[in-house]
């Protein structure tokens, strides 16, 4: 979603777990973000590129392309109104709040999301990463409604499982790159304890109300807008003396080298080229 240009290189983590604040973008007076990029957090954020928490209230961005990655819609329960998401895939759908739309760009296709009138949406934009072998697949995309999502019941919490499994129970399945996400609510004095993978690579954002988060190998207190990575736990506890709003992603990382520029990233400079070129062609699609 951002239209920051970034060329970099991603390598296996040097630390067990890195913190950062995130970076904010305003554009216009409709769209406000804190984008949150993989290189702030040592290799950690991997399987994912970057997350933006945020809200837009007008179109902002019109139609753009997407290649190499999945371009992913978390929709927060408290936005307000229609988040209409059209693709080249001939995909026109509104998102409602609590919804998730995935949307596999991979080879290259053309995305165009914009709130509807008087719509106030709430959300994350989720860059996965592709596995190198699936980064010229053929485009797809699937829309997870909120009523689908199941919810787990912790102290004084909820939490949302959009995707992946948590305490042996299932929701959506992310194509290529299997994921976790939870959405979770306490309320004040609340907890929640999520069992996982210590295998896989874990990312906490702080959306509102001050929480901590606890793993095996340490802790961090996290005021919002503040996001923490960290790698080797399987048991992640969240608690909240006021209450608060965080999410949890949890991944296996693909630990491959990727070069990204914006919303591409392929695998070296020459195959960003090319579906560059690809774009500007025309050969990516369109949305009528």
């Amino acid at each position: 979603m951002t239209k920051q240009l970034i060329d970099t290189l991603a390598g296996a983590p040097c630390e067990t777990h890195a913190q950062s604040d995130g970076r904010k973008i305003t554009i216009g007076d409709g769209f406000v973000a804190q984008s949150y990029q993989h290189a702030d957090f040592q290799g950690l954020m991997d399987p994912l590129i970057m997350v933006d928490h945020f809200y837009a209230t007008k179109p902002t961005f019109g139609p753009h392309a997407h290649a190499g990655l999945s371009a992913v819609t978390v929709m927060f329960e408290d936005s307000e109104g229609a988040f209409r998401n059209r693709d080249s895939l001939g995909n026109d759908l509104e998102l409602a709040p609590g919804d998730l739309y995935w949307f596999k760009a991979a080879r290259g296709a053309l995305h165009d999301e914009a709130p509807g009138p008087d719509a106030r949406t709430h959300a994350l934009q989720v860059f996965v990463n592709l596995p190198a072998e699936n980064r010229h697949d053929a485009p797809s995309a699937f829309h997870l409604a909120a009523k689908d999502i199941p919810k787990l019941a912790g102290d004084r919490s909820t939490a949302r499982l959009i995707l992946g499994d948590s305490n042996g129970v299932m929701g959506g399945v992310a194509p290529d790159v299997p994921l976790t996400l939870l959405d979770i609510n306490m309320q004040p004095g609340g907890q929640f304890t999520h069992n996982g993978n210590s295998d896989q690579h874990a990312w906490v954002l702080a959306i509102t109300g001050t929480s901590t988060v606890t793993w095996n190998a340490g802790s961090a207190d996290l005021e919002p807008g503040k996001a923490i990575a960290f790698a080797g736990a399987a048991d992640i506890s969240f608690s909240s003396e006021e209450g608060a709003h965080a999410v949890l992603f949890r991944g296996h990382p693909l630990r491959q080298a990727f070069v990204q520029r914006g919303p591409f990233a392929m695998g070296n400079a020459a195959e960003l080229d090319a579906v560059e070129a690809d774009y500007r062609a025309g050969r990516l699609g369109s949305i009528d």
